[in-house]
């Protein structure tokens, strides 16, 4: 019996694609060039299995190609917002994610973003290298103090979960949060924290608010201009969720202005192809998507996504199915 024909969009850990060559008929992306939809639906006429990543965006347009052979979208990553997942059951193909592998690295990630923006590690760093730095006074290049402020989370899930644990412990913040969904009440009482009745009452509460909430068109610019304008004037935004939350506009125009004191962002709308109004910013931090970018958990993400269409082809229901 033949095996099935797998297209992986973006190179992957060595191992992952290792386990893949002997475990299927698998065509890799050579150049690790992004995918254009005329790509995309050439993928889907011509693989039993597609494993996309976050910058390839397989939308009903994609997804209505004909014929179809696609029978399995095997995501790399947990946010699955570029993957029209209603159209994909209409069409009969299922879709999966990667959950809990990163969810500590992103955390990392998150609280680096937040420790980065207000110590000014990042004008620092660049004024260290440009040679400006004329040595150590008094009144250099002040900061806000992270330990003991108060944190929001927009979100109680898996990461946020995990950065309340890293701050609340690690740095004695205290932790509140809003979450239509929340987890149970041991699950917040062990992490010391408390939840908030509204998005708003975090906004108006937090020193520093974090954004972990899924991406979706309900979520699409959650946080605009007048909810930043809720923020403390003091405050900090952190983003490792997914960039569309956020309206860029009213960030750039809260931050140019000093509404709120900074940002710390991992994640843009439209990204790669960030707004270049963000780079004229000294209070904005900006990381290029590094929210799981460590050895371990992209080798875990790749073995997950690899399980997942195992167990497909092998006519069991995938772990990780979201469609």
């Amino acid at each position: 019996m033949s095996k099935p024909k797998v297209l992986v969009t973006r190179r992957w850990p060595e191992s992952c694609e290792s386990r893949l060559w002997e475990s299927f008929d698998t065509v890799f992306n050579a150049d690790d060039h992004p995918l254009n939809t005329e790509e995309l639906k050439a993928a889907l006429r011509n693989y039993d299995a597609v494993l996309p990543t976050v910058t390839d965006t397989i939308d009903a347009d994609v997804l209505a190609t004909e014929p179809l052979r696609c029978r399995i979208l095997g995501n790399f990553g947990v946010g699955f917002n570029h993957i029209d997942l209603e159209a994909a059951r209409r069409r009969g193909v299922a879709v999966t994610n990667t959950p809990d592998v990163l969810t500590d690295c992103t955390a990392d990630i998150a609280m680096l973003l937040m420790l980065e923006v207000a110590r000014r590690g990042g004008e620092g760093e660049r004024e260290v290298r440009g040679g400006l730095w004329t040595g150590w006074r008094p009144t250099h290049m002040l900061g806000t103090k992270v330990t003991g402020k108060t944190l929001g989370l927009v979100g109680f899930g898996r990461i946020a979960r995990a950065m309340a644990k890293k701050a609340h412990f690690g740095f004695d913040m205290s932790v509140i949060f809003y979450d239509p969904f929340p987890p149970p009440q041991n699950a917040i009482d062990a992490l010391g924290a408390e939840q908030c009745g509204t998005l708003e009452e975090v906004l108006e509460r937090a020193d520093f608010v974090a954004l972990h909430c899924p991406g979706s068109k309900e979520n699409r610019h959650l946080i605009g201009a007048e909810r930043l304008a809720r923020m403390r004037p003091h405050a900090y935004l952190i983003n490792t969720a997914r960039g569309d939350v956020v309206d860029s506009e009213a960030l750039i125009d809260a931050l140019r202005s000093r509404r709120i004191r900074g940002a710390g962002l991992d994640v843009y709308e439209g990204e790669p192809r960030l707004n270049p109004g963000f780079l004229e910013l000294d209070n904005a931090v900006l990381f290029p998507h590094l929210g799981s970018a460590t050895e371990e958990t992209r080798i875990a993400m790749g073995m997950r996504v690899i399980d997942n269409i195992t167990a497909f082809f092998n006519g069991r229901p995938p772990g990780d199915q979201v469609a």
